[in-house]
């Protein structure tokens, strides 16, 4: 936090300036970081005083998740300082009572954020309660619970996310609170190259305060909250508080049928191309026009994927809704072959391996066999690779046991390097100095996710366990990334920095979260027997 002291001669100029009438103030105005937009000279007696002093912000440098760790789990604080005593207390925050004392480790400098890193781990303290950390020299940390669920209400907020962006839907105060609004965005949308055509696009989630809604944006979120759903979805309910909410099937899935049923309005009815988006622009002031974006062939082929995957998972709940996507994906698929030479080659390997574990069609898993023999490494990081390999080992259909063997191979050394460089980090994830690549740490929790899911390695967990506390909290800039959660939010600095309002980045959240949901259903269970 910056503030700004002036010197005694530009005050008086000032107040001069006030006692001269408010006319004079009609063209004065104050930048946002507090200096004059006019520059005036002076006059001075030859002395130039600055008094132009930064104030330190107040940091804790005993740095702790800000929501808290559950009873079960590591919990683990990060100290900051070059000298530090030897020990630390963890004291109930009701009754100011010390009620645990533990070892502060040395861990060692960190060359990223310039500072010296000490470890205390109070994993074996197992109360539940509210608590904070103290210790000599450093003061105190943000309190945080301990409990059997501290992330519970954390992974319903993630859910519900969509029903806060969901378009064209009136939101009930019952169910939305401060987020309820009539339904926006219903007008019949024109078609941006020919505005005489005219389309129902209503439905379909928001991408941004401006009301766009986006084909690929949108297939993105779907495919990571439906593989959420595919590796862990015993801990999906039916009562997140949505208007869908008790009708038998999961929360989720009806959030994603919202979605599919939007997306569906975006394919043209002869071709079985995919617009890419739906924007909203202001006209004359007080209403607005909605436009329909050309087609594309990423909106094409992410739509063909999408839709045949949302198609298999969902046909046990409404097989007559649940056909009309998988059409909808091969008619999308069909047309994108027409044009091969402007379809990214991973996205169409994606779109083939979702039809083919929906279909069994041959022409399906030839173009799989194709891509996954190529003689280029297989590139994990690209999502679409990575989908399009997850679905083909997921497959009930033919598969090659090698070309398995190969995807698995590189899954798992993907994550122990993942593993390794999160774990040697001071931090205990790859944070960079600006925090600024949340998006990437996110995407290779994906991966680890889904490999931990496959051979359940207790290390993978606490790397996944660490990257949540890191979000809430446990960081050098002790800024928690997640809506209302932590005493120091990141909309107290600045509001772009969270992650849920991001309905693609939210969704590789939800993934984090039922991982380490559906660990602590495990180990409670476990306890139980």
């Amino acid at each position: 936090m910056k503030k700004k002291y002036f010197s005694r001669i530009a005050l008086i100029s000032v107040c001069a300036v006030l006692l001269s009438g408010c006319s004079e103030l009609e063209n004065f105005s104050i930048s946002g970081n507090g200096q004059q937009t006019q520059e005036e000279e002076l006059v001075s007696l030859g002395l130039t005083p600055e008094f132009n002093y930064e104030v330190p912000l107040n940091l804790p440098n005993i740095i702790v998740d800000q929501v808290g760790y559950a009873v079960n789990s590591n919990k683990i604080a990060i100290f900051r300082g070059e000298i530090l005593p030897d020990t630390y207390e963890l004291v109930d925050a009701e009754t100011e009572e010390i009620v645990y004392t533990g070892s502060i480790k040395e861990k060692g400098y960190n060359e990223i954020t310039g500072e010296n890193i000490s470890y205390g781990d109070f994993t074996d303290f197992e109360v539940p309660g509210t608590y904070y950390l103290q210790t000599e020299m450093i003061g105190q940390s943000y309190s945080f619970v301990i409990s059997e669920d501290p992330y519970g209400p954390l992974f319903d907020s993630a859910l519900k996310q969509y029903y806060y962006s969901r378009c064209g839907l009136t939101l009930s105060t019952e169910l939305a609170g401060s987020a309820a609004h009539n339904a926006c965005h219903t007008k019949t949308a024109e078609l941006k190259d020919d505005t005489t055509v005219q389309m129902d696009v209503s439905g379909g989630w928001h991408i941004d305060e401006n009301g766009t809604r986006n084909v690929t944006e949108g297939c993105q979120a779907v495919n990571n909250l439906l593989l959420a759903y595919e590796l862990f979805g015993d801990i999906f309910t039916d009562e997140v508080g949505i208007p869908e909410s008790g009708n038998g099937i999961p929360d989720l899935m009806d959030e994603v049928k919202y979605e599919a049923s939007w997306l569906l309005k975006m394919q043209d009815a002869t071709s079985g191309a995919v617009y890419s988006s739906v924007s909203a622009i202001e006209d004359s002031g007080t209403s607005y026009r909605l436009y329909v974006e050309a087609v594309t062939m990423d909106a094409t082929i992410q739509f063909a994927a999408t839709m045949a995957k949302f198609s298999y998972l969902y046909q046990s709940y409404d097989r007559e809704f649940a056909t009309v996507c998988l059409k909808a994906a091969d008619r999308a698929y069909r047309y994108a072959e027409q044009y091969l030479n402007d379809v990214v080659p991973e996205e169409y390997f994606h779109a083939a391996a979702e039809l083919y574990r929906a279909t069994g069609a041959v022409q399906y898993r030839e173009a799989v066999h194709q891509y996954l023999s190529g003689e280029e490494a297989l590139n994990l990081d690209n999502d679409y690779v990575f989908w399009g390999s997850i679905v083909y080992l997921s497959t009930k259909q033919q598969v090659d046991v090698n070309l398995c063997e190969t995807v698995i191979t590189k899954l798992l050394a993907d994550a122990e390097e993942i593993s390794y460089d999160s774990k040697k980090s001071k931090y205990l994830t790859e944070g960079n100095e600006a925090q600024d690549n949340n998006c990437e740490l996110l995407r290779k929790m994906v991966r680890l996710a889904v490999v931990d899911h496959i051979i359940t390695n207790h290390e993978y967990m606490m790397v996944l366990e660490n990257h949540l506390h890191y979000f809430l909290g446990r960081n050098a800039a002790c800024i928690s990334y997640l809506d209302n959660a932590g005493s120091r939010n990141y909309i107290m600095v600045d509001a772009r920095m969270g992650i849920m309002k991001q309905i693609d980045h939210d969704a590789e959240l939800i993934v984090l979260l039922s991982a380490i949901q559906d660990n602590l259903r495990t180990i409670e269970e476990s306890n139980m027997e």
